[in-house]
């Protein structure tokens, strides 16, 4: 009957019956950081449609340190057993809120002290680690195929790319996501753009 059930699923004779998916409120992730911790830093997903990516981006994101994750409720992936199980076990540590409208979420949060950093490999994009992204930031990753929505561009702050040197024009939108994600995380440990590391000044000694 399991089998029967949930089809060709290795299950190890194990069921667990457990809730859905318990999404934040979108004002859950405006409050103040606590005494000591960076400020906050979010990641909004438009329309990214894979439950892997999905999956892959939580994971990164509890790595890096994000806040909270953004994601819309129409017309892309949600938290499906699947993106939960490419997670690693991270969508249980990470706060993910849906929304009606990404663009429209976007400018409540910039109300709250937010600025948006949006992904995308365009010429008039600056690239990432030429950009300070140290303060209260949330970096927006755009679909598998059409990267940002034009609303959604046009509501961020500036954009962001990932400097490239191979004949491959373009990246995965989960591995694209992990890297701006640590170059926050890097920032916030080492300095923003500009400033040498000390680990450089180290060994400049």
């Amino acid at each position: 009957k399991l089998q029967h059930l949930i089809g060709d699923v290795n299950h190890q004779g194990v069921v667990l019956k457990a809730s859905g998916y318990p999404y934040a409120d979108i004002a859950d992730l405006t409050g103040e950081p606590e005494k000591g911790r960076d400020a906050p830093f979010l990641l909004v997903l438009d329309h990214v449609q894979d439950p892997q990516n999905l999956g892959s981006l939580l994971r990164s994101a509890d790595a890096a340190g994000v806040s909270g994750v953004v994601i819309p409720s129409d017309r892309a992936v949600n938290v499906t057993p699947a993106a939960v199980r490419a997670s690693a076990g991270a969508a249980e540590h990470v706060r993910v809120a849906m929304v009606n409208n990404i663009s429209q979420a976007m400018l409540k949060l910039k109300d709250a002290g937010y600025w948006f950093a949006g992904l995308e490999a365009l010429p008039e994009a600056k690239p990432y680690s030429e950009t300070d992204l140290t303060g209260s930031i949330g970096i927006v990753v755009g679909s598998e195929g059409a990267g940002l929505g034009r609303l959604v561009r046009e509501t961020c702050d500036y954009l962001i790319k990932i400097p490239m040197s191979g004949e491959v024009s373009s990246l995965n939108a989960g591995v694209a996501g992990a890297l701006a994600l640590f170059e926050v995380r890097r920032q916030r440990l080492y300095g923003k753009p500009g400033k040498q590391s000390p680990a450089r000044k180290e060994s400049q000694k």
